[in-house]
């Protein structure tokens, strides 16, 4: 390999990894956006919700967390908790998938159709850190 082509290469990796990181920036601020309006949401009603409701909430916000704090990681140190990720996202995703399986039928529209988007999210999040 010629000394212009480890020039190149080492640029295309570097501009990878800046597109990478924009993503990863991205992604940590809309978390944050949700983390934040949901906190919001739960400092304000959780004297009028339903206690499976914040318990549903209050595991979403620690999952938000996390995700914040792994996307962190990664993109100040270069570390990658990925495989705890994709394990937890994989049991999520079965775990709801079983929950609206067997309670759709019971569950008022707001409450199905956030689930479901949550889902979709959940999803999308496999396929990013796949």
């Amino acid at each position: 390999m010629s000394h212009n082509d480890k020039e190149a290469k080492s640029l295309d990796s570097k501009e990878e990894l800046k597109m990478a990181n924009e993503r990863r920036i991205e992604e940590l601020l809309n978390i944050n956006n949700r983390y934040v309006r949901t906190q919001r949401h739960l400092e304000q009603y959780s004297n009028i919700s339903d206690p499976e409701n914040l318990r549903h909430a209050s595991k979403i916000q620690e999952e938000r967390k996390d995700r914040m704090e792994n996307l962190k990681n990664i993109i100040a140190y270069g570390k990658h908790e990925q495989e705890d990720d994709v394990e937890n996202l994989e049991k999520n995703l079965e775990y709801t998938e079983g929950y609206l399986e067997n309670n759709a039928s019971r569950m008022d529209d707001y409450t199905l159709r956030k689930t479901q988007e949550k889902q979709a999210h959940r999803k999308e999040q496999l396929e990013f850190l796949d």
